[in-house]
C-alpha cells in the first residue's frame, strides 16, 4: 500500500504542476493576436476557473460511480489534444469575434480537455484515497497539489521563459502530460482493483460523520468567490498599470496559492485582532492610492502593498472555507465543486461583468466591500464586537467606492470601458490660466493632452510628442537629402517635401499636430473606443495640416495584409499598461516594419515608462536587422504641456545619426551582455524591469 500512496502523491503533484505551468504558456501565446492587453490574462483567469469548475464537476460525477474506463478515455483524448497543441500555430484576431470569446475559443481548442483532466485529478484521487484507506478525506493532498502549483509558477519566469522558446515550452509541457497520463492510467486501474476491500469501512465512516449544513455549502461558494475576486482585481491593476508580462501574472497567483497551502496543509488559525489592524492599515493605504489617481509608486512598493493586501484577504477566505469543510467522504467532491464554482463566479464578476457594468474601474473597492461583507457574515456568531468591526468596515468600503468613483468622475468629460482599456478624458481649468487642458487616461497612465486656449496652443503637440522630443527630431530630419548639402544644413530648412508617416497607437492623436501640408499620417489602433475620442474630444486630427487615415484593428495584422506603405517614419507608440506590447518588439515585427519603410526610413519607438527599460532589447533588434539605434531623451521639458520622454530611433541610414542636430542629442545605448534577441517565439522581460526609481 505504501507504493500506492507514493503513486497518489506523484500523480497529484504532477497534475498540479502541469496545470499551473500551462496557464502562462497559453496566455502568452494569446497576447500577440489580442494586442497585448492586460485583459487577456484576466479573461484567461476566467477560462481557467471555469475549466477548473468543469473538472471538479466531472470528478464529482465520477466519484459516485465506477467510471475508470471513462477516466481512461478522457486521459487518452487529452493526450491527443496536448500533442496537437505542439504543432506551430496561432490565433488570428478578428473584429467579428469579441476578444473575450476569442480567448475562450482558442484556449478550449488548445488546452481544454487536458486542463479538465488535470483539474479533476486532485479531488478525484482524494475520494479514491479515502475509499482505499477507509479513513477521512486526505485534504493534505490538496495542499500538496498547491505546493506543486506554486513551484510551477516560480519556475516559469525564472527558468522556462528565459531559456526556452514558446514552442519548446509547449513541447516540454506536452511530453510531461504524456507521462502524467500514463501514470494516471496505471493508478486508475490499480485503484479499481483495490477498491472493494476498503468499501465497507468507508461506508461506515460515511454514516458516522454528520452532513454539512446548507449555510456551510453557501459559504463554500461565497468565500472562494471573494478570494477569486481579490486575485483577479489585483492582477488586473498590476498588469494594466505596468505591463502584461508573465511575472506580474504569476506573483498574485503565487500568493493566492500560498494562502491555499496555509489553509489546507497547516490549518492556519487567523489571529483576528492582528488581521483587523492590518486590514485597517491596508484599507487606508488603498483608499489613498485609488483616490490619488496620479500617484506614482516604485514597482516594489506597489507589489508589496497589493500582494500583501491580497494575501490577508485570501488567507481569511480560504481559512474560513477550510474550517467549514465536510467530514463525509461523499461530500468531498461537492466541496471542491462548490469551491471551484465560487472561484469561477469571482473571476467572472471581475473579468467579464465588471467592464460591462462599471464605466469607471471600480473593481478594487467593490472587491474590498465584498471581502468585508464576507467577514461580517462569518463573524456574525462571534458577538457584537466583531459585528461592529466588520459592519463599520463594510460601510467604510461603500464610502471608499464612492470616493474612488468621484475621483475618477471629477472633471471627467468622457468615460468608456471595454476589453482593451478603461478610458476617461479629464478637463483641467487651472494649469494654464485662460485655457482648458484635456487629458486622455487609461487607468492612471496618460496617453495625451491638449491645451485649448489660443489657436497656437491648441495646435501645440504636448506630453511625449513635443517638437524637441525624439519623434519631433525624427520627423524634422527624416527626409533631408543624404548628400553634403543636406548634411550641412544641420536643421536649416529641415525636411524637404511631403512625408509619409505611420503611427501604431492613436491615443489623443497628438502626432497629427506635427503634420505639415502634403504629409500623410496613417494611424493604427486596436481599441475601437479610441478613434471616436481622438476625433471628437480632441482636435489634433481635425486641425492637422496633414491627410489623416485611421485603421482599426491590431497593427501587425493590419500591416501584414497591406501592400508596402513606403513610410518615411513608422512610429511604435502602442501601450499595454505602461509599456509597449512585446509582440511589437520582435524580429518578425521589425521585418514587417521594414517592409513598409522606405530605404533609409526611421523606426521611432516610444519607450517612456516607469517600470521597464526597453532600450537594450530594441538595440539588439536593430543590430540583428543590420540597423543603427540611438536613444533620444528629454529630461528637462520646457515647451507648453511637454513631459519628460524617451524614444529609440532605429534606421539603416548611416548618415542620419551624423547630422549635427541629431548627433548632439542622440545617446548610445550600451548592449546588455548575454541578451537573446526577442522573437514571436521567445521573449523575457524580467531582466529589464526597474524595481526602484
Amino acid at each position: 500500500m505504501s507504493g500506492l500512496r507514493l503513486l497518489f502523491g506523484v500523480v497529484v503533484s504532477l497534475a498540479a504542476f502541469l496545470l499551473f505551468l500551462v496557464e502562462p504558456i497559453a496566455a502568452k501565446q494569446l497576447l500577440p493576436a489580442l494586442g497585448g492587453s492586460a485583459a487577456v490574462w484576466i479573461t484567461c483567469l476566467v477560462f481557467f476557473q471555469t475549466a477548473l469548475l468543469i473538472g471538479y464537476l466531472y470528478a464529482h460525477w465520477l466519484s459516485g460511480r465506477s467510471g475508470s474506463l471513462a477516466h481512461i478515455a478522457l486521459l487518452a483524448l487529452s493526450t491527443c489534444a496536448a500533442m496537437a497543441w505542439t504543432v506551430p500555430g496561432s490565433i488570428a484576431g478578428s473584429g467579428r469575434v469579441p476578444p473575450a470569446l476569442a480567448v475562450f475559443l482558442a484556449l478550449s481548442q488548445w488546452i481544454g480537455l487536458p486542463f479538465i483532466a488535470l483539474s479533476a485529478t486532485s479531488p478525484l484521487l482524494q475520494v479514491w484515497w479515502a475509499r482505499l484507506e477507509a479513513g477521512a478525506i486526505p485534504y493534505r493532498l490538496y495542499a500538496l497539489s498547491n505546493i506543486a502549483s506554486l513551484l510551477a509558477l516560480a519556475l516559469y519566469p525564472s527558468l522556462f521563459e528565459p531559456n526556452l522558446t514558446l514552442h519548446a515550452q509547449r513541447l516540454v509541457w506536452a511530453g510531461s502530460f504524456v507521462v502524467f497520463a500514463v501514470i494516471s492510467t496505471a493508478l486508475t486501474l490499480k485503484s479499481r482493483a483495490s477498491a472493494p476491500s476498503a468499501a465497507p469501512a468507508a461506508a461506515n465512516l460515511e454514516t458516522v460523520a454528520p452532513p454539512a449544513p446548507l449555510s456551510h455549502k453557501l459559504l463554500w461558494v461565497l468565500l472562494p468567490m471573494g478570494a477569486a475576486m481579490q486575485l483577479s482585481t489585483v492582477t488586473a491593476y498590476l498588469t494594466a498599470n505596468v505591463a502584461a508580462i508573465p511575472l506580474l501574472w504569476v506573483l498574485p497567483l503565487g500568493v493566492y496559492l500560498l494562502t491555499l497551502i496555509l489553509a489546507f496543509q497547516f490549518r492556519l488559525a487567523l489571529p483576528w485582532n492582528i488581521i483587523a489592524r492590518v486590514m485597517v492599515v491596508l484599507l487606508a493605504a488603498l483608499a489613498y492610492s485609488l483616490h490619488n489617481t496620479n500617484a506614482g509608486w516604485p514597482l516594489w512598493v506597489s507589489l508589496v502593498f497589493f500582494l500583501g493586501e491580497l494575501f490577508f484577504a485570501c488567507i481569511f477566505c480560504h481559512v474560513e472555507a477550510v474550517r467549514l469543510r465536510p467530514q463525509r467522504p461523499s461530500e468531498a467532491t461537492l466541496f471542491y465543486l462548490l469551491f471551484a464554482a465560487g472561484g469561477a463566479l469571482g473571476s467572472f464578476l471581475i473579468g467579464i461583468a465588471a467592464p460591462v457594468v462599471f464605466t469607471y474601474n471600480l473593481d478594487l473597492p467593490v472587491t474590498f466591500f465584498v471581502t468585508a461583507v464576507l467577514a461580517l457574515l462569518v463573524n456574525w456568531r462571534n458577538g457584537w464586537n466583531q459585528r461592529l468591526l466588520w459592519g463599520v468596515a463594510s460601510v467604510a468600503m461603500v464610502v471608499v467606492t464612492f470616493m474612488v468613483r468621484y475621483s475618477y468622475a471629477h472633471d471627467a468629460t468622457v468615460a468608456v470601458r471595454n476589453f482593451y482599456a478603461s478610458l476617461r478624458v479629464t478637463q483641467d481649468l487651472f494649469s494654464y490660466p485662460g485655457s482648458t487642458v484635456r487629458t486622455l487616461l487609461n487607468g492612471s497612465i496618460q496617453h495625451g493632452t491638449q491645451i485649448f486656449g489660443t489657436d497656437e496652443l491648441r495646435r501645440t503637440p504636448t506630453t511625449y510628442y513635443a517638437r524637441n522630443s525624439g519623434i519631433g527630431l525624427a520627423l524634422d530630419y527624416c527626409c533631408l537629402d543624404s548628400g553634403p548639402a543636406g548634411a550641412a544644413a544641420g536643421g536649416v530648412g529641415h525636411t524637404a517635401g511631403a512625408r509619409n508617416i505611420g503611427v501604431i497607437g492613436l491615443g489623443a492623436g497628438t502626432i497629427a499636430a506635427l503634420g505639415r501640408p502634403g504629409d500623410h499620417i496613417r494611424f493604427y489602433d486596436i481599441n475601437p473606443a479610441v478613434p471616436p475620442v481622438a476625433r471628437n474630444v480632441f482636435t489634433y486630427i481635425r486641425d492637422s495640416a496633414a491627410q489623416i487615415d485611421i485603421v482599426e484593428g491590431d497593427a501587425r495584422t493590419s500591416l501584414a495584409s497591406e501592400p508596402p506603405q513606403q513610410f518615411d517614419v513608422l512610429v511604435v507608440d502602442a501601450f499595454s499598461g505602461d509599456a509597449i506590447p512585446i509582440h511589437l518588439l520582435t524580429t518578425e515585427a521589425i521585418a514587417l516594419y521594414r517592409k513598409h519603410l522606405k530605404p533609409g526610413g526611421i523606426l521611432a519607438f516610444h519607450i517612456s515608462n516607469r517600470h521597464v527599460d526597453l532600450a537594450p532589447p530594441i538595440l539588439a533588434l536593430a543590430q540583428s536587422a543590420g540597423m543603427e539605434a540611438r536613444c533620444i531623451s528629454v529630461d528637462s521639458p520646457h515647451d507648453p504641456g511637454e513631459y519628460r520622454s524617451t524614444w529609440m530611433l532605429v534606421t539603416a541610414d548611416s548618415q542620419f545619426f551624423g547630422l549635427p542636430d541629431v548627433a548632439s542629442r542622440a545617446q548610445v545605448v550600451s548592449p546588455k551582455k548575454g541578451l537573446r534577441v526577442w522573437t514571436d517565439d521567445y521573449s523575457a522581460l524580467l531582466p529589464f524591469i526597474r524595481w526602484w526609481p
